[in-house]
């Protein structure tokens, strides 16, 4: 499947940024453009191809459950194959989808988890479409209870850390004041829990881009994230040197969502004030930027990615 196009008026040159979530999966990609078309022999190979890659699995379904009509070719998959935990891993990537976008119930996405989930127990995915869910919509003891049912199938699990990330930042309570909030209390205890070469050494910049993010909407922070001492303080450079120490000595080039990773150590280099290690990814990157966080908070991600990368790199 190709690209998005660019918006109105603007032209595709090759280095051009696009925000597609299948990165630089090119199979994932293929099998997505015919799934659109109605054809889902091409995605039940390619699940069967992941195999007990947990990681990868977990990032093809969620991006072909955002289809619009994955949910619909998922259903007839699942009549032709009642038992195959592909196609209702599927289904429940599709409805938390549609839940999340206002076009399904959200009991009725939860129902297509635990279905997916009673067919493949030991699969972290269905678990992972539920934190999707509960992320946006859940209580916190909902939140909580998918992440440990990712975690309790797969520990150092990159996606739902994320979202975990993501969620604890919009927390106000308890500790509370930066630079002491409890997103980095958890981004701290999941460096520390997980093997040396393991990306989720990344996750406190995460944190702390998304406590940007909080912050920024509520009015404490500049819309511009490099005019906000957010990015300069002690503990936003050592979060940073650490990270972007670990990334060159381990690089985690086969791990799918690695440009998630280097779109927030770019984003976070450019706020930095440090042009030439944010030069450095943006060559990794190439033009598979990711919306978040040059989005952060509610701005044009890609003239946010484009500014930022002609700054480091000296071309728009």
């Amino acid at each position: 499947m190709s690209p998005p196009p660019p918006p109105f008026g603007r032209s595709r040159r090759r280095n051009d940024p696009f925000f597609d979530p299948a990165l630089d999966d090119d199979e994932l990609a293929t099998v997505r453009g015919q799934l659109a078309q109605g054809r889902w022999p091409g995605v039940r190979a390619l699940l069967a191809a992941t195999g007990d890659d947990r990681e990868r699995r977990g990032h093809r379904l969620v991006v072909l459950g955002e289809l619009g009509s994955a949910a619909a070719w998922a259903r007839d998959w699942l009549i032709a194959e009642p038992d195959s935990p592909d196609a209702a891993a599927l289904l429940a990537c599709a409805a938390v989808h549609r839940a999340l976008d206002g076009r399904e119930p959200e009991d009725r996405a939860r129902d297509a988890c635990r279905t997916a989930a009673r067919l493949a127990p030991a699969d972290p995915t269905p678990w992972l479409a539920l934190l999707l869910l509960a992320r946006s919509a859940g209580t916190e003891e909902e939140t909580s209870r998918s992440f440990e049912e990712v975690r309790a199938r797969h520990p150092h699990h990159h996606h739902a850390h994320h979202l975990m990330a993501a969620r604890l930042a919009e927390c106000q309570r308890g500790s509370g004041q930066d630079p002491l909030h409890e997103v980095y209390d958890f981004a701290s205890w999941a460096v520390e829990s997980a093997p040396a070469d393991s990306p989720l050494a990344v996750l406190p910049v995460v944190a702390h881009a998304e406590r940007y993010r909080v912050l920024a909407a509520m009015g404490h922070e500049p819309d511009d994230p490099a005019a906000s001492g957010h990015w300069t303080g002690r503990r936003a450079r050592q979060v940073m040197k650490a990270a972007f120490d670990w990334w060159l000595e381990w690089g985690c080039e086969d791990h799918p969502r690695r440009h998630v990773d280097l779109n927030y150590l770019a984003h976070a280099k450019h706020c930095e004030g440090r042009p030439a290690e944010a030069a450095a990814l943006f060559q990794r990157i190439g033009p598979h930027a990711t919306k978040d966080p040059w989005s952060y908070p509610g701005r044009d991600p890609y003239q946010a990615f484009s500014a930022a990368r002609s700054a480091a790199l000296g071309y728009s």
